[in-house]
């Protein structure tokens, strides 16, 4: 608690004025360059009565930005500086003492300035022939170390560490003032969260997590004294790196806790020359390179704040920020385990599992047969977001939206097509040659709209975009349901009127054919893709960009009927067959007890497969390709995707209740012909 005393800045000056030109005048040799003649009347009343400034008064340094998955697990940390700030409580009082003996003996007698401590330091270090000891108090040190570590600008990097006389009587007003407004127990437990304990650790918290792997509450006697020992020269006396010498520091702190009535003569003998025990521990993660889970989603969410949301990376490294993300870790870890079993880590192929929520667009999980990483001579490992990124096709996935265009357009799902194979369209051209399709196998020639898209016709789908005329219809409606990655070429497919649009050739972002399958899932209601739910600050409020300014607050993007609810709920019914039909292509996904509905694809050559299947809670797509050059997958989208999208999503569904699809909004058969005589007639019957 903040002491409250009668005009706390006059004070300062007061004590400033006094105290500078007597420590000047007993100890010329360090301090008189500054604190007489020109130096002190150089400071104008206006400097030694201004107001601490805000970097001191903030209580403590944040700690690291934390990202959050749903159930509360840390993915990751962002940070510049390890600091992991803790209450005064939760700091071992063994931890207090021994900092104020072997730095600020007088720390509770003095107020801000040790005129006293400043000549017995000057004394020994005379007598040593060398620095063995600092004049400045603990409270000095505070306004030194806080004012380098708030600097954004290397000029006020400099001028928090020059040696000139300004600096150092600002040093010394700013110190006076720290002790008129803060209690004692405030400024040491703020200084054992900033000092630099070496070795990456910033604060207490940090230094007894990264030597001892204990919190700092409960740090022993020997552990306190050897990270005491470390505030003034943290390289040299690291325990990791040079043991003997670690020995002989910590040591120095014992003897002065002994001087100082901290610890009795037996204690001392008990620890004194005995070898430092270390158990080090690594720092926290930080950065998507380290995440504990997720890294490519952890990317996302990196790309998300930093360009969707506008949070510079340097806020984000400032630490303070809790990031509660949508990644669902049980999901995630059966994601990662599916295309590992599919196919090993690095493989040329690369296989990603994406999946959302619909109804909400919360991107649920992305994993991929890799590790994300910047090691390019390193097979397993991939910077490039392979989840989001289009870079090859998705093949029949694509006859969905032309279904979805049909049934705007006013085709029923039973309207049926007879078709040969090859068939050549009578609209769409192939540059100056006819536009000619065949189909994969034996297909019955006469189909209706729900059978070919279960069967995945070539034919019957390049028949029906005929009949629409244009494929601007299923260009619009895949856009309209969340394909973005169609948005860059949407107008060149339609101004170019690409029949080939049904088949899928167009490079696809595994997350956008998620994204457009979940509007079906969600009864035509879009939600464009979202990572993150909620940003707060270190007070946990939400975070602002500045101070008092507008919070930071991601937001949904869904739009209600994307697509009309009629067409999204009979295509469900449709799309089940899939996984259900004798003749779907999508067998293997089947999860017993679930209505699963879905669609596969399998681009020209194979380059590439995908199966898409969603259930009304989760929408999620499989894709495998080579990212690096095109490369025969060897296998169908009812295969390898299939495959991976049922072992991913099995643990998950298998744990909760079926929820099954709402029925289909237009009549999937036809109307049973009427009989003669059996309509409405307009007047009485005759005799």
């Amino acid at each position: 608690m903040a002491r409250r005393r009668r005009h706390p800045r006059l004070r300062a000056a007061a004590l400033l004025l006094v105290a500078i030109p007597l420590a000047g005048a007993l100890v010329a040799a360090s301090l008189a360059p500054w604190v007489v003649g020109t130096g002190l009347a150089a400071q104008s009343s206006a400097d030694l009565l201004a107001p601490l400034p805000v970097e001191l008064t903030d209580r403590t340094f944040p700690g690291p930005s934390v990202v959050l998955a749903a159930d509360g697990s840390v993915i990751t940390y962002f940070y510049d500086r390890n600091r992991q700030p803790v209450p005064g409580d939760r700091i071992a009082d063994v931890m207090r003492q021994a900092l104020v003996a072997i730095e600020d003996r007088r720390f509770y007698e003095h107020q801000g300035l040790d005129v006293e401590g400043t000549l017995r330091a000057l004394a020994r270090n005379v007598l040593a022939g060398s620095v063995r000891e600092g004049g400045s108090t603990i409270t000095q040190q505070l306004v030194k170390q806080t004012l380098v570590q708030t600097a954004t600008e290397a000029e006020e990097r400099r001028a928090a560490t020059e040696e000139s006389v300004g600096r150092k009587l600002r040093e010394a007003r700013l110190a006076l003032s720290l002790e008129e407004a803060y209690s004692k127990e405030e400024i040491l437990t703020r200084y054992l969260n900033t000092v630099y304990f070496g070795e990456g650790a910033y604060g207490v918290q940090a230094a007894a997590r990264r030597y001892f792997s204990v919190d700092a509450a409960d740090l022993t006697l020997p552990q306190a004294a050897m990270l005491a020992g470390l505030v003034r020269t943290p390289t040299a006396d690291n325990p990791l790196a040079d043991p003997a010498r670690a020995v002989v520091r910590r040591d120095q702190v014992l003897a002065r806790m002994l001087d100082v009535g901290s610890i009795g003569q037996a204690q001392f003998d008990e620890l004194a020359g005995r070898p430092v025990e270390v158990a080090p521990s690594p720092p926290p993660p930080n950065g998507c390179v380290a995440a504990a889970i997720g890294g490519f989603f952890c990317d996302y969410v990196q790309q998300h704040l930093t360009q969707s949301l506008g949070i510079p990376q340097e806020r984000l490294d400032a630490g303070g920020m809790v990031v509660q993300t949508t990644l669902r870790p049980d999901l995630q870890r059966s994601g990662d385990a599916a295309v590992l079993t599919e196919l090993p880590l690095g493989d040329p192929l690369a296989i990603m599992f994406t999946a959302v929520e619909p109804g909400t667009g919360h991107v649920l999980a992305m994993s991929v047969n890799r590790v994300f990483g910047y090691d390019v001579a390193d097979p397993a490992q991939e910077s490039v977001n392979l989840n989001v990124v289009a870079s090859q096709g998705s093949g029949s996935t694509y006859k969905t939206f032309v279904a979805v265009a049909a049934l705007e357009a006013g085709f029923p799902p039973y309207h049926v097509i007879t078709t040969p194979s090859p068939y050549v369209s009578s609209v769409y051209r192939n540059g100056t040659e006819p536009y000619t399709v065949a189909n994969v196998g034996n297909y019955p020639s006469t189909l209706d709209m729900a059978e070919a898209l279960v069967r995945s016709s070539n034919t019957y789908f390049v028949a029906l975009e005929d009949q629409l005329g244009s494929v601007e219809g299923p260009v619009r409606a895949a856009q309209r349901m969340g394909l973005f990655s169609l948005d860059p070429i949407a107008d060149q497919v339609v101004a170019e009127n690409r029949g080939s649009f049904t088949l899928g050739p167009e490079a696809t972002s595994p997350l956008a054919l998620a994204s457009a399958y979940s509007t079906l899932a969600a009864e035509g209601t879009r939600c464009a893709p979202v990572p993150v739910t909620a940003i707060s600050d270190a007070a946990g409020g939400p975070f602002a960009l500045e101070l008092g300014g507008p919070p930071v607050v991601p937001a949904a993007d869904c739009t209600p009927e994307a697509i009309p609810p009629a067409v999204a709920t009979t295509l469900n019914q449709v799309l089940v067959g899939d996984t259900e039909a004798p003749y779907g292509t999508g067998l293997q996904a089947r999860i017993p007890g679930h209505q699963v509905a879905g669609k596969t694809g399998t681009s020209q050559n194979r380059f590439s497969v995908a199966f898409v299947g969603y259930t009304p809670r989760y929408a999620a797509s499989v894709m495998a390709l080579n990212p690096k050059r095109n490369q025969d997958v060897g296998s169908f989208g009812g295969g390898r995707g299939a495959r991976v999208w049922r072992d991913a999503m099995l643990p998950v569904l298998s744990a909760e209740p079926a929820v099954p699809f709402p029925p289909a909004g237009l009549p999937l058969e036809p109307p049973p012909p009427q009989r003669p005589g059996s309509g409405p007639q307009d007047g009485p019957p005759g005799p």
